[in-house]
């Protein structure tokens, strides 16, 4: 019997000196790991999305009808991008009411809120601003992030069941991009031929008064633009370029995507 014990113990000992031996590794290899992560820039943080309600708060409201802010957000392991995505919501926020100033997220709200409240003292049939956002990672490439967010919203009797809004990030340089930043400086004209080809193509389509009010030359420096499995495009909303014009969206496909963007950019976005 104390044989029997005494083979029981040196078998439960090795197999926890085995069990030991394969873990120190395997926490030296996430330690190793993680000292990489820190120490080299090029390598980012892993992502890791997870959606959440964004942080922000609205005043208490004991009215019937209350201003309706519902703000979809996401948080990632990477901080600078959880701060990008925040600012670009308070941008969107601004949009509704024709604001665009470095205003906070809970900044832009107050300020939403403010204007819903003067449209309903003008008169008390008017009903309270409503504004209901979902943000995504439409898509992302190596150290690029195309964020969409989709908006529905009324302010004052302007109803918009849908809007969507584009922004692009290069985590790796933690910045914003404008399409100026990624078409290659040699290739501006012609990207502009191809972009005022289809702002004339879309302006014949468009009603007589839109024709007569809209810009002669399609400004694009500034407009969102996104990037899919094909190629890059340039998005504008209905209403934008002029009053009551439709969304106007302009694709360039692989091969003329290629030509027109950096060298290294298409490489690491393609």
């Amino acid at each position: 019997m104390k044989q029997q014990q005494t083979l029981i113990m040196t078998i439960l000992s090795s197999v926890l000196l085995l069990s030991a031996c394969h873990k120190e590794p395997a926490k030296q290899q996430e330690q190793a790991a993680s000292s990489t992560q820190n120490s080299n820039p090029d390598v980012l943080p892993y992502l890791d999305i997870q959606t959440k309600r964004a942080e922000y708060a609205l005043p208490f409201c004991e009215k019937k009808n209350c201003i309706d802010i519902d703000i979809q957000s996401l948080v990632t392991k990477d901080p600078w991008l959880n701060h990008w995505i925040t600012t670009n919501q308070s941008k969107v926020v601004q949009a509704q009411i024709d604001l665009k100033q470095n205003l906070s997220l809970q900044q832009a709200i107050n300020a939403y809120v403010k204007k819903s409240d003067d449209w309903q003292h003008e008169f008390s049939a008017n009903q309270p601003y409503r504004l209901h956002i979902q943000t995504r990672v439409a898509s992302q490439r190596n150290q690029y992030v195309l964020l969409q967010m989709q908006v529905s919203s009324r302010q004052a009797d302007v109803e918009i069941k849908e809007r969507q809004y584009f922004f692009v990030a290069d985590r790796k340089l933690q910045k914003d991009l404008k399409i100026l930043d990624v078409i290659e400086l040699k290739q501006q004209v012609a990207f502009d031929g191809i972009v005022q080809s289809a702002y004339q193509q879309w302006l014949k389509k468009q009603t007589k008064n839109v024709q007569l009010a809209a810009p002669k030359k399609l400004h694009w420096g500034q407009a969102d633009w996104f990037f899919d499995g094909e190629g890059v495009g340039l998005h504008y909303r209905a209403n934008e370029i002029v009053k009551d014009a439709k969304q106007l969206e302009i694709f360039l496909n692989k091969s003329q995507t290629q030509q027109m963007l950096k060298a290294d950019v298409f490489h690491k976005m393609f």
